[in-house]
């Protein structure tokens, strides 16, 4: 909608002017030019604009207009509109407020006199019939209800009138002496006070008669606005439809033009205007951004997208045939499990004990720890959620079916999106966790196997006491496997707590052989002495395709209290070996994430804040890749498990014995007998001390007598294990300690045996550790 040219309203209708708008995550807040007129709030990118290019119109006779705060304010009619918006300053948005409830009550006006007509529609009257009487009955009601609402007005001036001066003679009142006029002004007061009130008591049958007339004729209008509104929704629907038919003719027909045409005749192929709908969903996700870290994302040019339709079969291959496979997926595992298992699923648990509410003094514990390894302190369970470090790392897998996406991906790029969605879905269940798991004693492990479920196979064992460290080990029927150690580093800082996760990621895919390596960002625990607990995420990972030399980098920006940028954002780009980037990634690491398609880059924009130019992408409209699944009812109590955490303790008689299912301290508090899981977890660390002097008595005995000191000296030289641990001999039972080919650490990898023992229920081998 455009201003026109000689404006026929007064000059009080109109108002226009700048004002930020909301326009997505990556983008934030851009200036826009609004113009409201006639009940109409449009806008536009530009005052150029305004003759030929509408980006949105919004009607303020059905629409709400709420303020956030200083500067903020938000309008919604109710449906799929929701302008956010943002004023220069508090006294610019006053401005807007005014006006737009001006236009707001003056809208609704116009729109109740069309309802009354639009009622007469409403039933099945004949013309000329029945439609004047309810005409003139619709008339006489407004009549009487203005005539009472000029009543109103009149009793209001009168009670202004009278109560002002009762407040001169009360305040005469006081300051007068006991003299002779005492009586005299007190009459006056009485006489006043009477006006006043005998005018309220008429403003109170006035304000009676206007709300028994308005109730007699509410239902008639209600019914007529939802009318009106349901068909609007109506038209809304067709227009859409329409749209986009009509996108899809347009494409057909020029994917048929462009068949018969010579290849020079389809670079030359004009960018022309595509329809508004493809354009404002473009628009709106793309639309601008302040301040955004390392670089700017802009929708792309047109011809991209004439060029991306005409050139269907290569955006295709990248995008379209995954989502389908994908969407088809659940029916084929469905397909698998009846054809392989005949035996029913089981039934997985969806509650747990309710958290018991236990008092604890946390700075006589806190006191004395700060500056040490947490690793290394006495923690009571009060700290704990019922769960071991195994079960939270195997936590990870809560959003396998990004990977089980990613190896049916017939692009590398595009499985990069996927493996880096993955990477960000592992810390969206840490958003409410704020408990310690429990650390695993040394041999202690955790198997996951939910191979008929959903086709993969998980195994985790502490491999190390100190520095505490955790082998984990994941095979999948879908193609890909999964393999990690990990060692956290924890310090305690006095208001926070830094939890430093050391070690590397890795995940290989049959298809293509893609091997993917990564590390994971800090975790801080703040207010851990004053104040409400919570978590953030905050730190830079590469994901890195050491098969193709893809590359995605992915920031995890730190929570600010003057940021305007929306809180737990997370930002990256997929670039080539070449180092051209493909897709831009885009969300939060406790909600959802998006990718969109680089179409161009160019360096440009705004400086950074070291004055380095930032990269501008030119992007096609994103798609979401990943969204987190709604906490099961009652999550609050019960630790804030998401469901599959809440299955991970349940009991199975088949697991090993060392398995965490079967640690007592840990199954005590989950029952909920806190004190006696405090008692039972200082009994496993002590004997879990026992043994590790024990194997310390062993291997200096074994090592004098078969050796002399110099040859200690020579061994423990060339093994770092013997001079890292120089008395402690033991060696892990599933997983074997070996240097890594891709990235050269000193990592334990799984060497087999243990779903095999599982099968035949040989466990002899398992040390006795609780």
């Amino acid at each position: 909608m455009s201003e026109p040219k000689t404006p026929t309203t007064p000059a009080g209708d109109t108002y226009k002017g700048w004002v930020f708008k909301w326009t997505n995550y990556i983008k934030g807040y851009q200036r826009r030019w609004f113009v409201l007129s006639n009940g109409l709030l449009s806008y536009y990118r530009t005052q150029a604009e305004m003759g030929h290019t509408c980006r949105g119109t919004i009607n303020l006779a059905t629409a709400t207009i709420t303020v956030d705060d200083a500067c903020n304010f938000v309008i919604s009619n109710g449906g799929a509109q929701t302008y956010h918006l943002k004023a220069s300053c508090e006294v610019e948005r006053q401005r807007w407020i005014t006006a737009l409830e001006l236009a707001k009550a003056k809208a609704a006006r116009m729109q109740a006199e069309s309802d009354d007509s639009g009622d007469d529609f409403s039933q099945p009257v004949a013309p000329g019939q029945g439609g004047g009487s309810q005409n003139s009955e619709v008339q006489s009601a407004l009549r009487t209800l203005g005539s009472k609402v000029e009543d109103l007005s009149t009793c209001n001036d009168l009670i202004l009138k009278h109560g002002s001066a009762l407040q001169r003679s009360l305040s005469e009142l006081d300051s007068l002496r006991l003299t002779g006029e005492a009586g005299e002004k007190i009459r006056q007061v009485t006489e006043r006070a009477t006006l006043f009130r005998i005018t309220s008591n008429a403003m109170i049958n006035a304000c009676r008669d206007f709300l028994a007339l308005a109730q007699a004729h509410s239902k008639r209008w209600q019914k007529a606005l939802q009318a009106e509104r349901e068909q609007r929704v109506r038209l809304e629907e067709t227009l859409e439809q329409l749209a986009k038919q009509h996108n899809h003719l347009e494409r057909a027909f020029r994917g048929a033009a462009q068949a018969n045409a010579s290849s020079d005749n389809k670079s030359a192929t004009g960018p022309g205007k595509g329809e508004a709908s493809d354009e404002d969903d473009d628009n709106e996700f793309f639309d601008a951004m302040e301040e955004a870290p390392e670089f700017i994302t802009v929708p792309a040019d047109p011809q991209f997208h004439k060029r991306s339709s005409s050139n269907a079969s290569c955006l295709n291959s990248e995008m379209c045939p995954d989502d389908q496979s994908l969407n088809e997926e659940p029916l084929a595992m469905n397909q698998e499990s009846s054809t392989q298992e005949l035996v029913p699923l089981k039934k997985r648990r969806t509650r747990i004990s309710d958290k018991p509410n236990y008092s604890l003094n946390l700075w006589s514990i806190m006191k004395n720890c700060i500056g040490k390894e947490l690793s290394k302190i006495p923690m009571p369970v009060n700290f704990n959620e019922p769960i071991s470090m195994l079960q939270r790392l195997s936590e990870d897998l809560e959003y396998h079916e990004l990977l089980d996406k990613a190896s049916k991906s017939h692009s590398s790029l595009e499985q990069m999106c996927y493996v880096a969605a993955f990477c960000v879905s592992a810390y969206s269940t840490t958003v409410y966790r704020t408990g310690k798991p429990f650390n695993p004693l040394l041999g202690e492990t955790y198997e996951l196997d939910r191979r008929r479920e959903s086709g993969y196979r998980s195994l985790c064992e502490q491999v190390s006491h100190h520095p505490p460290a955790a082998a984990h080990h994941v095979i999948s029927d879908r193609g890909w496997t999964l393999r990690q150690e990990i060692t956290v580093a924890s310090k305690f800082r006095g208001k926070y707590i830094s939890i430093m996760p050391l070690g590397t990621i890795h995940a290989i895919f049959e298809k293509g052989n893609n091997h993917y390596t990564w590390k994971k960002v800090t975790t801080t625990v703040h207010n851990i002495i004053v104040g409400k607990l919570w978590i953030d995420q905050s730190g830079e990972i590469d994901v890195v395709n050491h098969t193709t030399g893809d590359r995605c980098h992915l920031k995890f920006a730190p929570y600010s209290y003057f940021s305007r940028d929306v809180a737990r954002k997370v930002t990256g780009v997929v670039m080539d070996k070449d180092g051209k980037a493909h897709y831009v990634l885009s969300g939060t690491w406790d909600e959802k994430m998006e990718f969109s398609r680089v179409m161009q880059s160019s360096r440009g924009g705004e400086n950074g804040a070291e004055g380095k130019q930032k990269t501008v992408y030119q992007t096609l409209k994103a798609r979401e890749v990943w969204r987190r699944n709604p906490l099961p009812e009652g999550a609050e109590t019960m630790y804030y498990f998401t469901a599959l955490a809440l299955t991970l303790n349940e009991s199975e008689e088949s697991v090993a014995p060392t398995d965490s299912r079967r640690r007592p301290d840990q199954r005590l508090m989950e029952d909920g007998r806190w004190d006696e899981a405090n008692s039972e977890k200082q009994r496993l660390e002590e004997k879990q001390r026992i043994a590790r002097r024990e194997r310390e008595r062993e291997a200096v005995s074994q090592r004098t007598s078969s050796q002399s000191e110099e040859a200690v000296e020579e061994d423990s030289f060339s093994d770092p294990t013997l001079k890292s641990t120089p008395y402690d001999s033991y060696r892990a039972l599933w997983f074997e300690r070996c240097e890594d080919g891709i990235t050269g650490e000193q990592v334990h990898i799984y060497k087999g045996g243990y779903w095999e023992a599982k099968e035949q229920g040989s466990w002899e081998n398992c040390p006795d550790i609780f």
